[in-house]
């Protein structure tokens, strides 16, 4: 039946924000540089969560230098400043409160003076990190495994694709074939970008993910209908998952790839993602065996209503893309 995936949409899509990328990490940078000095730089989104504030607890062994200077970055305010650490970072403790109420976990990025560089996710669990000699590699994976599982969640473009693809195949082999094509196509790109490989500007890739979305709503739209999509769509998939591996590669860029371990970082940013995918597609199709039981099936505006919901979003987004990119 078709009339029960009008839920699935309309569930999630009124708790959508405009922005695709509302609650995106907070991002917490410490750079030694010539002796004890330290530079420091903070960025947060703009919108967060009424009520929250987020607060970087530096060590306490550390004496501020000036003060900040405080600008705005993309959708972000951006401060910096610098502080002097006696005998430098490693063995001290940094914190940001305030963790728990923000839902945006926070990514603390550490530069030493002797090249080294470390990446880790502070979140309300675990808001502290004492700065170790060496990362290990374990803190890496599970580090940047979390940051995959994180943005694919609060990356409501991404996730609308995946569940126009869900709706459009159903559940069972199909679907299973269908979402690891896209996984694979988005992995690849990724990787290119993040290596440099591939680089394009973010504006028409992130137009484009909203157009893919347009169009997979298009077809949701003509049920019965052939098409390439509805034909072959795990490799249909696989294609759209290129373009959307240079939009996951934005975030992951952002965060940088820590020095000696990009390909495990990499692979476990991928895995962050396949596993908040297929947690998502479980929930779509929980709901939808929940919503087969609903007398909804008597109107027939049922049927078009995902269709008109997901793709009114997507031109949404494809509008305002296509506007900040001008």
């Amino acid at each position: 039946m078709f009339w029960p995936r009008l839920l699935l949409p309309a569930a999630i899509l009124f708790s959508v924000p405009a922005e695709a990328h509302l609650f995106a990490p907070a991002v917490l940078e410490l750079q030694e540089t010539s002796g004890d000095h330290v530079e420091i730089r903070w960025k947060q989104p703009i919108m967060r969560v009424m009520g929250s504030e987020l607060r970087p607890v530096l060590p306490g062994e550390c004496n501020g230098i000036g003060r900040p200077a405080v600008k705005q970055a993309g959708t972000g305010i951006e401060a910096n400043w610098e502080i002097q650490c006696p005998e430098g970072l490693v063995g001290k403790s940094v914190e940001v409160e305030g963790i728990p109420s923000s839902r945006a976990d926070v990514l603390l990025r550490i530069r030493l003076a002797d090249g080294r560089s470390m990446r880790h996710v502070l979140t309300g669990d675990e808001p502290g990190f004492t700065i170790p000699a060496r990362e290990s590699r374990l803190s890496v994976l599970g580090s940047y495994a979390r940051l995959g599982v994180e943005h694919i969640l609060t990356g409501f473009d991404h996730l609308l694709f995946v569940l126009g693809l869900t709706l459009l195949v159903g559940g069972g082999r199909k679907l299973l074939w269908t979402i690891t094509a896209f996984t694979l196509g988005h992995s690849v790109t990724l990787g290119l970008a993040v290596l440099g490989f591939v680089k394009l500007p973010p504006a028409p890739i992130e137009a484009g993910i909203a157009l893919s979305i347009y169009v997979l709503a298009v077809e949701l739209a003509r049920p019965g209908e052939k098409s390439l999509l509805r034909a072959y769509p795990w490799p249909m998939a696989g294609l759209f998952g290129l373009l959307h591996g240079l939009g996951f590669a934005g975030a992951l860029s952002e965060a940088g790839l820590p020095e000696g371990e990009i390909p495990l970082a990499l692979f476990a940013f991928n895995v962050g993602i396949e596993l908040g995918q297929i947690a998502f597609v479980v929930l779509v199709l929980f709901m939808w065996r929940f919503l087969r039981k609903m007398p909804l099936a008597r109107h027939s505006f049922a049927r078009l209503m995902p269709a008109y919901a997901i793709g009114s979003l997507a031109a949404f987004w494809l509008l305002e893309r296509s506007w900040a990119g001008v």
